[in-house]
């Protein structure tokens, strides 16, 4: 079962770290680093009312809740908001990864970490491992479920 979002939490959050739009990685390390205890979750969201695919994305987790600083543009209530993770960083794994990202890959954003190879596929993308796989997975069958028309009052 999915923890619920802490949407105080998570606004709260967003302002402290100065959160921008399109953003959700370096949002999350953010705020990894600001609140103790979280744990840096990479993986993928889903909006209800809204066609398309998944959307490789970023969260807090902590023990009861999520935190999601991006929330302020995502312009959609917690309700509508579906989260499928795929890999759990520590602050301290979160924190070695990058480090370890900017000295080995200079010219590239050292967010999002996906860990080591082999990179498997999902969609037209290759990203981390079977967990990145099996989260996408998921969270596509989510959207189709989404898309299917109200039968309320159907024959």
């Amino acid at each position: 079962m999915s923890k619920p979002l802490d949407t105080t939490l998570s606004l709260e959050t967003a302002k402290q770290i100065k959160s921008k739009a399109k953003d959700s990685f370096n949002n999350c390390y953010k705020a990894a680093k600001l609140i103790e205890s979280a744990i840096y979750v990479q993986g993928f969201l889903v909006k209800a009312g809204k066609s398309g695919k998944p959307i490789e994305h970023s969260w807090i987790e902590l023990e009861e809740s999520l935190v999601d600083p991006n929330l302020p543009h995502l312009n959609q209530t917690a309700e509508e908001l579906y989260y499928f993770p795929a890999q759990r960083l520590s602050l301290k794994q979160l924190v070695a990864a990058v480090e370890e990202a900017k000295e080995d890959y200079p010219d590239d954003p050292p967010l999002p970490v996906y860990g080591a190879a082999p990179y498997e596929y999902y969609g037209d993308v290759m990203l981390g491992g079977r967990e990145y796989q099996i989260a996408y997975e998921q969270a596509l069958a989510k959207c189709t479920e989404l898309k299917r028309p109200n039968n309320n009052g159907a024959n």
